[in-house]
């Protein structure tokens, strides 16, 4: 997820086989320098599979520039739909690389900057920088560990382990394969974005005149709830199923995502659902 919401979508030129014969042969470092497009819709915003306690649906566009060293850059830019202020709800670019430890074993190091305006609505909000490392094992089933530093007003660290497998279902004609892609993952990690997303909730909400909801327990618990946020345990649990139609340069991708939020989140809602459909476009 890795950041907004896509949050990292932005490996997404190696994410999909665009139309190869067997997914799983797809290497995340390209043969020629590519440009990946892409459209999203999303019902709305997961944060390593929490959320807002308003929903906020979006659209987004994003770009992903690889080159053939295995450097690349992105660019992505978002709209959320209930929100009326401006035609951009926040934008972020980012840089990284990925490259081969071994013959199946990859890793890939980015930093990403977001551009958030004030009182956005975003869980992430107050993490404006986000860098990563991830190690991913291309087996028949592909393991990966992703570590997260986010920080900006306050700092979080995420770690990551996941399972993934690409599955070739059938194919329309010989120049198309569709597939799925199931995986589940662990989130563990620090919250106190959680607690800057209440602060600047109730800034908000007071200037609208809005009468504040109350979170994380009654207001005697402040000592409990910092202690809540800011150890280091088990958020979520995440389970993803995308089934994508893949051709040679382009990807329709609708995913089903659902999330088990542990007893440590801040949040009170505790199983959370998202639905996403994506279009990819490589030149």
């Amino acid at each position: 997820m890795k950041s907004i919401i896509l949050f990292t979508m932005l490996g997404m030129s190696s994410a999909f086989c665009f139309g190869q014969s067997d997914s799983t042969a797809n290497d995340s470092i390209p043969a020629k320098s590519t440009l990946t497009l892409a459209a999203v819709y999303a019902n709305d915003a997961s944060y390593y599979g929490q959320k807002a306690q308003q929903a906020n649906p979006y659209v987004a566009i994003a770009a992903n520039y690889q080159l053939k060293s295995g450097f690349y850059f992105t660019a992505q830019s978002y709209k959320l739909l209930n929100d009326n202020t401006s035609p951009v709800s926040t934008t972020a670019i980012g840089a990284g690389i990925n490259f081969k430890l071994g013959k199946k074993l990859t890793t890939d190091l980015s930093y990403s900057h977001s551009f958030y305006p004030s009182y956005s609505p975003l869980l992430q909000a107050a993490n404006v920088d986000n860098a990563s490392l991830v190690i991913s094992y291309d087996g028949w089933i592909k393991p990966s560990l992703t570590g997260d530093y986010a920080f900006g007003k306050t700092s979080d660290a995420f770690v990551t382990g996941g399972l993934s497998k690409s599955i070739n279902l059938f194919s329309i004609s010989q120049k198309d394969i569709v597939t799925v892609s199931p995986s589940a993952d662990v989130v563990a990690g620090t919250q106190h974005f959680y607690q800057t997303y209440i602060t600047q909730k109730k800034l908000h909400d007071s200037i609208l005149g809005i009468a504040p909801i109350p979170v994380l327990g009654n207001p005697s618990s402040s000592y409990t709830d910092t202690v809540a946020t800011t150890s280091f345990n088990v958020l979520s649990y995440n389970f993803k199923i995308p089934l994508a139609y893949n051709r040679s340069h382009y990807v329709l991708q609708a995913e089903y995502q659902l999330s088990l939020l542990s007893n440590h989140v801040a949040a009170a809602n505790k199983v959370n659902s998202f639905l996403t459909f994506s279009f990819y476009y490589q030149f």
